[in-house]
């Protein structure tokens, strides 16, 4: 008599969510676990990572993407051609695209997102990267025509940050936070408050055959041991992005996979230099001296990474190397040096704010310990993440502690970051030297010209900018070993699972 396993035992031994018995087929839900809920799933507001490993490339895309090999490559947009002074873009899309409430996608979408995307109304941190737009127009139905102030050298890589929604939201600063409506691979379905969020396959994907899996269920468990002892049972099938010492405990279990990759992401100690002490850049490089970044980089990501300056290393075409940094020779009399000829008392007293995860709150303890022997009295403070995000955005801050998202080209992360009034200039600094070279350096079409604006940019930064570089760690995805198809992104999306599917 052959036996029938109960529904609920093969949904966990293969990391999905049912078996239709009336049919015999397998519904490929991939079962994610993840460490906390999305703040809000609106990608021209968002700035989390839990939200955007949620809703870039998997609900939503833009008109270019990056692919696993960091390269960027049509999406929405199927081609383009440039004019020859540089400034203007015109753009085909795709055919038959369509949104997830069934509308068809046309070029007066692409334009309401970008307007969306500039619109003081909306204030998206994202914005900087459009600020070379002069205007986006609708040629036809299918032809967009996007003309900017001057060249721009990062323009299409930019692109693939800006989301694709319809037109009627242009306006609307809500409804997408709680119901995204994109184009991408999978739909949004469900989201239960800090339980999961439910996607389900986008049948009417314009890419044929895609995607193989059903739906993706990204489960809410903040606790890494509950995550780890579900990935392991079969229960989940996918633990995205996780920290390294989830994956050193996970590394080895039989039937898992462990994915990594040098990440382009990079924790950092951020200073508001609109205030007493950080508005001094002597007190910035004394914080930078008193760290020792080899010892966070082994006490804190278990030597899963190294330390880092301001681009990843992963950019072998950008990144200077941190021997060519002062303040990266870790010098506690030398930080002490320097708080003295900056007029500064100490004990120095400060609030820490932390990115409430793991791996940051570890980060943040080893250098509380650091600072606190150069003359740095500092009080850590863990909100929630919706607090700790309205914090950061409102410069309510000391100092804090992040893991924030790197780029492929220096411009994305520089420019909106550092430049003078930047979307993400949170820190409120300003120097005009800087502001030259981003300016310049944006709109320079010579790789050797670019490079030695943006050589002159890391130096300014790594010691008395307003953030203290820490470590680029390695990038993990643990994985049941049935899941196929899925490739690991130095920039956190999940743009693969469109790929990917489970074996039974």
């Amino acid at each position: 008599m052959r036996m029938r396993w109960p529904s609920t035992i093969l949904a966990m031994t293969l990391g999905a969510s049912a078996w239709l018995p009336a049919t015999g087929t397998f519904a490929q839900v991939l079962e994610a676990a993840v460490d906390g809920s999305p703040a809000g799933l609106d990608p021209h507001i968002i700035t989390a990572f839990n939200s955007f490993q949620i809703v870039n490339d998997t609900i939503y895309e833009g008109l270019t993407q990056i692919d696993k090999d960091l390269r960027t490559v049509p999406a929405l947009a199927e081609s383009w051609s440039v004019s020859q002074d540089g400034k203007t873009y015109i753009f085909k899309l795709r055919p038959n695209v369509t949104f997830h409430d069934g509308s068809r996608m046309e070029a007066a979408d692409v334009v309401a997102s970008i307007d969306r995307m500039l619109s003081k109304e909306i204030a998206s941190p994202l914005a900087s990267r459009l600020s070379a737009v002069d205007k986006a127009a609708a040629k036809d139905a299918s032809t967009v025509e996007i003309t900017l102030k001057d060249t721009s050298a990062p323009f299409l890589t930019q692109l693939a940050s800006i989301a694709i929604v319809p037109r009627s939201f242009e306006h609307d600063k809500d409804a997408l936070q709680r119901k995204p409506d994109g184009t991408g691979p999978f739909r949004f379905k469900e989201w239960q408050p800090n339980g999961y969020i439910l996607l389900e396959k986008h049948a009417g994907y314009w890419n044929a055959g895609h995607p193989m899996l059903d739906g993706v269920k990204f489960n809410i468990v903040p606790e890494s041991a509950t995550r780890q002892v579900g990935l392991s049972s079969g229960q989940y099938a996918m633990l995205p992005n996780i920290d390294a010492s989830t994956a050193l405990q996970l590394k080895g279990k039989p039937g898992i996979k462990l994915l990594q990759t040098l990440d382009l992401a990079y924790s950092l100690i951020g200073m508001n230099a609109s205030k007493p002490p950080f508005d001094n850049p002597k007190v910035r490089e004394a914080l930078n001296y008193a760290l020792d970044r080899s010892e966070i980089v082994q006490a804190a990501l278990f030597g899963a990474g190294e330390p880092g300056g301001p681009l990843s290393p992963a950019l072998k075409d950008w990144a200077l190397n941190v021997g060519s940094f002062p303040c990266y020779a870790h010098s506690t009399e030398k930080a002490q040096t320097l708080l003295k000829e900056a007029g500064v008392a100490t004990p120095v007293a400060l609030t820490m704010l932390v990115l409430p995860r793991q791996d940051m709150r570890d980060v943040a303890q080893v250098a509380q310990q650091q600072l606190e022997k150069a003359g740095f009295e500092v009080e850590l403070k863990i909100p929630e993440l919706g607090q700790f995000i309205q914090d950061w955005r409102n410069s309510n801050f000391d100092l804090f502690v992040s893991l924030n998202a790197g780029s492929t080209d220096p411009d994305d992360y520089f420019y909106r970051t550092f430049r003078s009034g930047g979307s993400t200039n949170v820190f409120k600094y300003s120097n005009a030297e800087l502001d030259t070279l981003l300016d310049d350096g944006r709109k320079e079409l010579d790789p050797k010209a670019r490079k030695a604006d943006y050589d002159k940019v890391q130096t300014i930064l790594a010691c008395q900018g307003p953030v203290a570089h820490l470590a680029y760690g390695q990038l993990f995805t643990a994985t049941r070993a049935s899941l196929t198809g899925f490739d690991i992104i130095a920039t956190h999306s999940l743009a693969t699972l469109g790929n990917a599917s489970l074996g039974k």
